[in-house]
């Protein structure tokens, strides 16, 4: 065990404090969240010394963005008073086109989305309100993470500036899903699976009136939030009850395919900070938590209003992306202009799958076979998957 301070949780907090010159905390959940993550990735994760800084630098982030946020609100409570409105969520599994589809809406300018270094740098400086000094950091973090597991250019379309997932947000909660799938802390992964994760998600709202402040400071508008994260699917109902009027579009592929996908993605991303990483390790907690968060979406969707959800086989985004679009926002009661229509199909003109790697991966890498996947997921491949 290294004899360190780096993930002592006072040591933390006192040096976000410092670094920040703010002491004052918000009223989430702090110190049970944090020790039991710190401990985790100190004793259990056998991160490298670049795992151990990173994961050091990162819990100090998350613990700085609280601070400063908690600041930001108290000077200026009228950031709170942002009206967030039918926000559309996109729900799936990792690997079954939500990224594609996240990223084709949000080229619709009636929409709020947020970059991938907004989510991770949600809060400004005091002179950033543009966001140039989060821009840089966050094309340098993106760069890192590539250059220390470039396999991960095939899985992902990694891109600071494009549309990312908010768990990313949810992550200065100390509350996701965000560690499991980036390194292998086994004890933390079994508690966060047990708690409340109402404060984390109303966390989220918070941080979204901060982003939507922001933006409307640079003079951008919209008129709803495009929302994306497989962790949703584990939360809808807590999504439902912070957002009553949202609307959820669910992606769907076999599990055979992203199950096993996703676990080579958590696998890369471990072998990024671990030197010795554990493939079967990798699979066996992504697929838990993919199981347990399938299984609660349908028990979910049964208790609501079918119209608050539409499904999306992978194949239709892949085939037809422009005419899928239409056909959600008609759904919901949005219109398809001529000028959405146009920012859309810019992005497939300048985004074709063929420029990345392809992405090779198997089941028995990670612990599967097809009949183990095929049993644990019998109700949810009858319901949604389509031969």
């Amino acid at each position: 065990m290294a004899t360190d301070n780096l993930f002592d949780p006072q040591h933390l907090i006192a040096l976000a404090r410092a670094q920040t010159g703010l002491h004052d905390f918000d009223d989430l959940p702090l110190e049970e969240p944090l020790r039991r993550l710190a401990h985790a990735l100190d004793t259990e994760a056998n991160l490298n010394a670049i795992g151990r800084q990173t994961w050091h630098q990162r819990l100090l982030d998350s613990l700085s963005t609280r601070l400063r946020a908690h600041d930001w609100f108290q000077r200026k409570p009228e950031i709170l008073e942002e009206k967030i409105v039918a926000p559309l969520v996109i729900l799936g599994l990792t690997r079954t086109g939500s990224t594609l589809l996240q990223r084709l809406i949000s080229m619709d300018t009636r929409f709020y989305s947020a970059a991938w270094w907004e989510v991770r740098f949600p809060v400004p400086a005091e002179d950033d309100i543009r966001g140039d000094q989060r821009i840089a950091a966050a094309k340098a973090e993106v760069a890192a993470i590539l250059k220390a597991s470039p396999e991960l250019a095939a899985i992902h379309p990694w891109d600071a500036m494009g549309a990312d997932e908010d768990i990313m947000i949810i992550e200065h909660t100390l509350l996701s899903t965000v560690p499991e799938a980036m390194t292998c802390v086994p004890s933390f992964f079994e508690w966060q699976k047990k708690q409340d994760l109402r404060p984390a998600y109303a966390y989220l709202k918070k941080l979204m009136q901060f982003l939507q402040w922001q933006k409307k400071q640079r003079g951008v508008s919209g008129e709803r939030w495009l929302l994306k994260a497989p962790m949703h699917l584990g939360y809808v109902d807590i999504l439902n009850e912070i957002f009553p009027d949202a609307q959820f579009i669910q992606t769907h592929r076999d599990p055979l395919q992203t199950i096993p996908s996703y676990a080579s993605m958590a696998y890369n991303l471990w072998l990024g900070v671990s030197d010795s990483a554990d493939a079967i390790e990798a699979g066996r907690q992504t697929s838990t938590t993919f199981e347990l968060h399938l299984n609660h979406c349908m028990a979910v969707r049964d208790k609501l209003p079918k119209e608050k959800f539409f499904d999306v086989d992978f194949r239709e985004t892949i085939s037809d992306p422009i005419g899928l679009v239409g056909r959600i926002y008609e759904q919901f009661g949005m219109p398809m202009t001529d000028l959405a229509r146009k920012q859309i199909q810019s992005y497939m003109d300048n985004n074709p799958r063929e420029k990345r790697p392809a992405h090779n991966y198997t089941l028995e890498q990670f612990g599967f076979s097809e009949d183990e996947i095929k049993r644990r997921l019998s109700e949810y491949r009858r319901r949604y998957i389509r031969a």
